[in-house]
């Protein structure tokens, strides 16, 4: 798997900027010369993520049940992500209908508390992206004049669009009814079947945005999407710091691999994962101008260290569960999108 994911991206690069030899003993050393400790440490960082996420999510399911169990929600988080890297994109309601079995809550509910935790997730990384790319005139990135110019502009009406949906978001659980009429109001002109599912998917919003209508929720909400994302930041920039000076980055490098990586992200291979390996050659060969060799290597690294390294824990949960993986591939379907 992990040879595949490499002749892929000596594919890619050899097509664009026709490079005709791969040094595999840059590469070797590369990964021999890493600070395993700083690694180590990244792999804390990561697993700590998933945690994150079931505090966040013991707000969301706030208004179905007051009092999940963090042990059970944590359990059904590592278990959703496992899914998600050995399934693809299709396990993403995976994670939402193991909460809800679990918590003994309706499954719409939970796909609202889904719903509404992709957006916090979304508007942050759109954010970090936005004030990291805007200020790429000032980091180590080599760049034309006018380059670096549009991608300033670019960073900043990302960061604008960002602040702005955040701000919506914030307005609409004072309105979540009205809103749901419009929207549906709106769809109006779809087909039965089509118009039923896509009910199910505003009612779910909806019902997910009722977590937010409490003040103090909401705060709590914002306060453990800044953590869950300063500890994904920490575990990036031990990953950096891992490789010393084959990868001599700041802070604000570290944000700008960050911020163009979590969207390489949306692309997803079942097994492989492909968007996140490929963004960060991309962006550390073609803008840091990283060697081929080392940017291959921190491309495998970020995948498996923010994406792999949960399997393990998910499948050891998921056979204490009594989960197989064709039971897993079933769950979307039980969900009834």
């Amino acid at each position: 798997m992990l040879l595949a994911v490499i002749l892929l991206m000596i594919y890619i690069f050899a097509e664009k900027r026709e490079v005709t030899r791969f040094d595999w003993r840059l590469f070797g050393a590369t990964l021999l010369r890493l600070d395993w400790r700083w690694l180590g440490l990244a792999c804390v960082f990561c697993l700590l993520t998933y945690y994150g996420r079931a505090l966040r999510w013991a707000v969301l399911i706030r208004p179905v049940k007051a009092d999940a169990s963090i042990r059970r929600l944590t359990s059904a988080t590592v278990v959703g992500f496992t899914a998600l890297v050995l399934l693809g994109r299709p396990a993403e309601l995976v994670r939402p209908y193991l909460i809800a079995m679990k918590e003994h809550v309706p499954v719409s509910s939970q796909l609202g508390a889904w719903l509404l935790e992709r957006l916090f997730d979304l508007l942050v990384a759109l954010l970090i992206f936005g004030v990291a790319l805007s200020q790429v005139r000032t980091s180590g990135v080599k760049l034309g004049i006018g380059l670096s110019w549009v991608l300033a502009a670019g960073g900043w009406f990302a960061g604008i669009i960002g602040a702005l949906s955040l701000a919506i978001l914030l307005l609409i659980r004072h309105f979540s009814e009205t809103m749901r009429r419009r929207l549906l109001d709106g769809l109006g002109f779809l087909r039965e079947r089509h118009y039923e599912r896509a009910e199910k998917l505003v009612n779910a919003f909806v019902q997910g945005v009722e977590s937010t209508r409490s003040d103090r929720s909401m705060v709590l909400l914002i306060a453990y999407t800044l953590l869950e994302w300063l500890l994904i930041a920490a575990c990036y920039y031990c990953l950096v710091c891992a490789y010393g000076q084959a990868l001599p980055f700041g802070i604000l490098d570290t944000l700008i691999l960050m911020g163009f990586v979590s969207f390489g992200s949306a692309i997803q291979i079942p097994g492989i994962g492909g968007g996140v390996q490929v963004m960060t050659v991309l962006v550390l060969n073609e803008l840091f101008a990283v060697p081929l060799e080392v940017a291959t290597s921190a491309a495998l690294l970020i995948w498996i260290v923010t994406v792999v390294v949960v399997v393990p824990f998910g499948i050891a949960l998921a056979v204490h569960d009594g989960l197989s993986l064709a039971r897993l591939r079933s769950i979307e379907k039980e969900a009834g999108l």
